[in-house]
């Protein structure tokens, strides 16, 4: 069923352009995208990913890595979820969901599957992340007695931010050394934690 969201209609919107390409269009531009994209953490929220993101949905939807119709940059290892290129997102669900695949949306690489170098520093910051958003999900027994919900709110926003910020300095550059390329989130809406929010 399709989203109501004013949001959700627009990026179909924009995903339109990208059903409109031939298959073997969309696999180059795809390909040389992830050339692009090589060697750098990038902000989920970033233009060239965003419209790689639409790409890549419909690449995924017509199956278009499973046909070769180009060859994705030497670096990039196959996926296993999907056979598309091995492109990761590191998101505040970490240490249930691992890392995400950005060609299908489903576990990448499993938590427990992360080298230890890795799990351990992203285990300590989703253990902290976790109690900081779950603020913005508090029922009203929660609310009451923490007295100003307010002030709690916009304190663990703030955390949030600098949790964010943690994430895109040192946390997904440090994946660069297993991955030619990592995505990380860089908001939390429930928190009303935006990109431009999250100032590196």
């Amino acid at each position: 069923m399709p989203s109501s969201s004013p949001l959700d209609s627009l990026w179909a919107e924009y995903g339109r352009a990208f059903a409109a390409w031939d298959d073997l269009t969309l696999a180059r531009w795809l390909a040389q995208t992830l050339g692009q994209f090589e060697g750098r953490a990038w902000r989920l929220s970033h233009p060239l990913v965003g419209a790689y993101r639409l790409g890549a949905q419909v690449a995924h939807g017509r199956q278009v890595w499973f046909k070769r119709l180009a060859t994705a940059p030497a670096a990039y290892a196959e996926s296993p979820c999907c056979r598309a290129p091995f492109l990761p997102l590191l998101t505040r669900e970490v240490k249930a969901e691992g890392l995400i695949c950005q060609h299908c949306n489903e576990i990448l690489v499993p938590f427990d599957e992360l080298s230890v170098e890795f799990r351990t520093g992203l285990e300590l910051w989703a253990n902290e992340y976790e109690p900081v958003h779950a603020v913005a999900h508090w029922d009203d027994r929660q609310r009451r007695k923490a007295g100003n919900y307010d002030a709690a709110y916009e304190a663990a926003a703030q955390h949030a931010e600098k949790l964010l910020i943690l994430a895109g300095t040192q946390l997904a550059p440090k994946l660069l050394d297993a991955y030619p390329t990592v995505i990380w989130e860089d908001q939390d809406e429930c928190l009303e934690v935006r990109p431009e929010d999250v100032r590196l």
